[in-house]
């Protein structure tokens, strides 16, 4: 009934209505869609539509909110490595060292993405070892002053038994991430890491283990970006030609009577006659007004 109707209540007739709602998320970064063990992210719209004398009907509709890490920042560019080494002692027995070293190209990496393992592992003790290595997802919540941490196993890789004395060397040995949820870095209740164990599995001992952090990101590594790293990276493994190409003293630059022509100084120097004021010199095109400055001396041997 129109004429009982509150202000700015409609009836809604018999029939199907729709309505377009639309919100706006805030401007303050907001912690990226997560479920966990023992507390979750999430993020949900909910509608009610409420009827006289009876309950409301209500339904809530969850979405995913990401916030982006961008891999392609210095920070997360610059190659992470490490060395460790262990002896092992058995009574009064001691052998030799296991060592290890690794090292992968950069930090940040987004799901799917394979990364490549390069790891020497040097074998001088009495007994057999295996080389492994492992990606690591670990789940932290606080709440009330306290903390939980859980730790998974996301992916592994196996390398070849070592005997005494043996060394094994990866090249690039390529560990392959699966879809996984981001990192979680910004917010106060929940944080998720990820990390690469590079590690030397010891019978009847402690592992020899190398822990590298690892960031997964939302936006992928640019294409641009990673040429420029490995052009780098391989410019700077072979600076020894510099020396042998580069003189002691470098030669003077040539004169100027050899570069530029008289004519061509005279001609660049004279004054255009068909711009009589600024506004007629606008009319023309651009690089006319350049080439005033293109003839001009370079300066003196001295002052480079």
């Amino acid at each position: 009934d129109d004429d009982n109707s509150e202000e700015g209540l409609h009836t809604i007739h018999s029939g199907r209505h729709e309505y377009a709602f639309s919100f706006e998320l805030p401007q303050t970064p907001l912690a990226t869609s997560f479920e966990g063990r023992h507390g979750s992210v999430r993020y949900w719209v909910k509608a009610e539509l409420h009827r006289p004398w009876l309950l409301p009907v209500k339904l809530k509709k969850e979405f995913t909110v990401f916030e982006h890490i961008d891999i392609n920042t210095p920070s997360l560019l610059s190659p992470q490595a490490g060395t460790k080494e262990k002896t092992l002692c058995c009574w009064f027995c001691t052998s030799g060292p296991i060592s290890l070293s690794a090292k992968i190209e950069r930090k940040g990496y987004t799901p799917g993405e394979s990364i490549q393992i390069f790891a020497e592992i040097e074998n001088c003790s009495s007994r057999m070892v295996v080389p492994k290595a492992a990606i690591y997802q670990t789940q932290a919540f606080y709440a009330k002053g306290k903390m939980k941490e859980v730790k998974q196993l996301v992916a592994n890789l196996r390398g070849e038994s070592l005997s005494s004395g043996k060394t094994e060397t990866w090249n690039g040995k390529v560990l392959k991430i699966p879809p996984v949820s981001p990192s979680i870095l910004d917010c106060s209740i929940i944080r998720v890491e990820y990390s690469l164990m590079v590690y030397v599995d010891i019978p009847g001992a402690m592992d020899l283990f190398l822990n590298l952090p690892l960031v997964i990101g939302t936006i992928p590594l640019h294409p641009f970006g990673s040429r420029t790293s490995s052009v780098s990276s391989q410019c700077s493994m072979n600076m020894n030609w510099l020396g042998l190409t580069l003189p002691e003293r470098p030669e003077a630059p040539p004169s100027y009577a050899e570069v530029v022509t008289e004519e061509q100084r005279q001609s660049s120097l004279a004054p255009l006659a068909a711009c009589d004021d600024f506004e007629r010199a606008l009319q023309g095109p651009l690089f006319a007004y350049i080439q005033e400055f293109r003839f001009l001396p370079p300066p003196l041997y001295s002052e480079v």
